[in-house]
C-alpha cells in the first residue's frame, strides 16, 4: 500500500519544517539572525495510466490518465535577509546596518566571516572585536587614553583622546554585499561564510544606491516574528497530524483486507 510510504515522507517534511520553526523561535533574541523558511516540492510520479495513450484503432486518447505522487520532500530550507528592528542599546562600539551589507570578520584560520550582529568592543591591544573575539576587517585600532569615540552612518571612526581638543581618525568600518545571501552558509556565532551559491563578496559604499548605512548606539534585532512563526507552527503540527491519520488510516485498510483473505 504506497500511502504508508507517501505518508512517510509527509511526516519527515514536518519534522523539519517544525525543527526549522524551533531554530527561528530559539534564536528570537539573537542580534543579527535572519530567520529561516522550508520550501516543499512534490516527489516523482508514478503513470498508472499514461494521458495521451490510445484507446481504440481509430485514435482516441486517454484525456488526463493516472498519475500517483509519491509524497514531498523539503526543497531547501532558506534565509529570509528582511531587515530587523533596531534596538538602542547606547553602547559605543554596538553598531547596525540599516540596509544592505555585512560587517566582514576576520577568523583566527584567516578565512573571513560576515556578520549583521554589530557587538563589538576592543581587546587588549585595543582592536574591534566580535564577542568572541574575532577582530574587524579591515582592523579599527582604538588608542587606550580614548575617552569618546564616534562612528558616521559611512562607517568612519572618530576617537577623542585625553587631553586633545579635535578627535582623529581611527579607520573606516567597510563591510560588503552578496549577489545571492541567500546561498550565504551560516557557520554559528552569528556569523556566515561565503559559497559558491552566494557568490563572492562585493565591496559596497554605504550610503550607495542599494547598500545601507551604520547606526551607532543600536543593534539589529533578530527579524523572527512570533505571530508568523506560531502560525506555521500550528500549520506544521496540523499537517503532521494529518499524515499521521492516514498512516493510521492505511493500517485500518490493511487490517480489513487481511481479514477478508482469512
Amino acid at each position: 500500500m504506497r500511502s504508508l510510504s507517501i505518508a512517510a515522507t509527509g511526516l519527515q517534511a514536518q519534522q523539519l519544517h517544525v525543527e526549522v520553526i524551533s531554530n527561528n523561535i530559539a534564536n528570537i533574541n539573537t542580534n543579527g539572525f535572519k530567520r529561516q523558511e522550508v520550501e516543499f516540492q512534490d516527489l516523482l510520479y508514478q503513470n498508472v495510466q499514461r494521458a495521451g495513450t490510445n484507446t481504440s484503432d481509430s485514435g482516441t486518447v486517454i484525456p488526463a490518465g493516472i498519475q500517483l505522487g509519491l509524497g514531498v520532500n523539503a526543497g531547501s530550507v532558506y534565509r529570509i535577509f528582511q531587515q530587523g528592528t533596531m534596538n538602542l542599546t547606547g553602547g559605543k562600539y554596538d553598531v547596525a546596518i540599516q540596509g544592505r551589507g555585512f560587517f566582514k570578520i576576520e577568523l583566527p584560520t584567516g578565512d573571513f566571516a560576515y556578520t549583521r550582529a554589530g557587538s563589538f568592543q576592543p581587546n587588549t591591544d585595543g582592536d574591534l572585536v566580535t564577542p568572541e573575539g574575532y577582530k574587524l576587517s579591515p582592523g579599527i585600532n582604538i588608542p587606550g587614553d580614548t575617552v569618546d569615540v564616534t562612528i558616521s552612518p559611512q562607517g568612519e571612526v572618530s576617537v577623542l583622546q585625553m587631553g586633545q581638543n579635535a578627535a582623529t581618525s581611527a579607520g573606516k568600518i567597510d563591510f560588503q554585499s552578496f549577489i545571492n545571501e541567500a546561498g550565504l552558509e551560516g557557520i554559528g556565532d552569528n556569523l556566515f561564510r561565503e559559497t559558491a551559491a552566494s557568490g563572492p563578496p562585493i565591496d559596497i559604499t554605504a550610503g550607495d544606491a542599494g547598500a545601507g548605512t551604520f547606526l551607532q548606539g543600536y543593534l539589529e534585532a533578530s527579524n523572527v516574528d512570533p505571530v508568523t512563526e506560531l502560525t506555521n507552527l500550528i500549520t506544521a503540527q496540523r499537517g503532521y497530524e494529518f499524515n499521521s491519520k492516514v498512516i493510521s488510516a492505511s493500517d485500518d485498510m490493511m487490517k480489513t483486507i487481511n481479514e477478508i483473505r482469512n
